[in-house]
């Protein structure tokens, strides 16, 4: 992978230029290396996301630990400074049960309450982890309601978002993000509900982004969808919302089960909503079924129960959906299942 850099942008490091409004510059991304933190960069998360199976009985999980960079307090000494702070998100949907379980953690780094390891992932916020340990990834959540022990292991390569690893989500080039997936994930481990241990097997996804200027002024939120398809291929497709509610930016990929990779110029990703849920919590209202046309297909997606809204004002301060949906192709086969975020539908999204 060959990407060419300008002399200056190539001599300056990547935070100085952000903060000057320069753009997030092109970088080789590497491997165990960027599994790890970047504490120079304002905004980071880890977010796994999967279905899993016991018997008769069907979930899906998600586990997300974000770091956030605090520039106030980057000059202060003390090692009481707050300069990077830990969050994590993790839930359960229960299919058969039509519910959704979620939990919340927040500490400011330090004081072994709190790390994210820079040179290979290990995230850890008090009794809850999520560390690379022999190339898979290694989750232990023990929440209040549900708990989970997962090991999702690689079956396939790492697939470069964008343009090798720097993902555009807007207008201008500050307005981006080095972003890559895990597709594939084979998931087996236990998961608790309510008491109940369930051993579970399954597929899952991950992705790690890091940013500076994640969202533009004008943008609110986004729609996201992550989907492993049942032949081994895999979607990502995503647009960042106005605040008319139409597209600002949009973008995608598409690899299939060979391994070929097609990446969506701007234009070739399309959401439409079609039926929507408003949520008795927030009264806000989500598309829970898309139509969703990507260079691969025409789909639609559709939630698996429609209450999936994650009340998160505890932590990170949003309200936003995020639940297991089904991939239905353009023939009205069911092709795959994954994750549909859905943010700043309850209130613009703070980064």
């Amino acid at each position: 992978m060959n990407i060419r850099r300008r002399p200056l942008l190539a001599a300056l490091p990547a935070l100085a230029l952000a903060r000057a409004g320069w753009a997030l510059p092109p970088r080789r991304l590497g491997f165990p290396l960027d599994h790890g933190a970047h504490p120079e960069q304002r905004t980071e998360w880890w977010y796994i996301t999967g279905q899993a199976q016991s018997g008769g009985r069907s979930f899906g999980f998600q586990v997300t630990f974000f770091r956030s960079r605090v520039d106030a307090t980057q000059e202060m000494s003390s090692r009481f400074a707050a300069k990077q702070l830990l969050f994590a998100h993790a839930a359960v949907t229960d299919v058969q049960g039509v519910k959704l379980l979620h939990d919340q953690r927040i500490a400011r780094t330090g004081f072994g309450i709190a790390e994210a390891s820079a040179g290979d992932a290990h995230l850890r916020l008090r009794d809850w982890s999520l560390a690379r340990e022999g190339g898979a990834w290694h989750a232990v959540v023990p929440a209040t309601d549900f708990g989970l022990d997962l090991r999702c292991t690689p079956t396939q390569a790492v697939l470069l978002q964008g343009q090798a690893g720097l993902s555009r989500k807007g207008p201008l080039d500050r307005q981006a993000s080095y972003y890559y997936s895990e597709p594939q994930l084979a998931v087996s481990g236990s998961l608790t509900l309510q008491g109940r241990a369930f051993q579970v097997t399954g597929r899952a996804w991950m992705d790690h982004e890091w940013s500076d200027e994640y969202l533009a002024p004008e943008a609110v939120g986004w729609d996201w969808v992550g989907m492993n398809l049942d032949d081994g291929s895999a979607l990502m497709a995503f647009r960042i919302r106005g605040r008319d509610g139409s597209t600002y930016w949009d973008g995608g990929a598409f690899r299939s089960a060979g391994g070929e990779l097609y990446v969506a110029s701007r234009g070739e990703t399309e959401f439409q909503p079609h039926r929507r849920w408003t949520s008795p919590l927030s009264n806000a209202s989500y598309p829970v079924e898309w139509g969703l046309r990507t260079p691969a297909d025409f789909y639609k997606v559709r939630a698996v129960i429609d209450n999936q809204e994650l009340d998160s004002r505890a932590s990170t301060g949003a309200i936003y959906w995020e639940g297991l949906s089904d991939l239905i192709d353009s023939k009205g086969a069911r092709v795959g299942r994954g994750y549909l975020e859905m943010t700043g539908y309850a209130a613009r999204l703070r980064m």
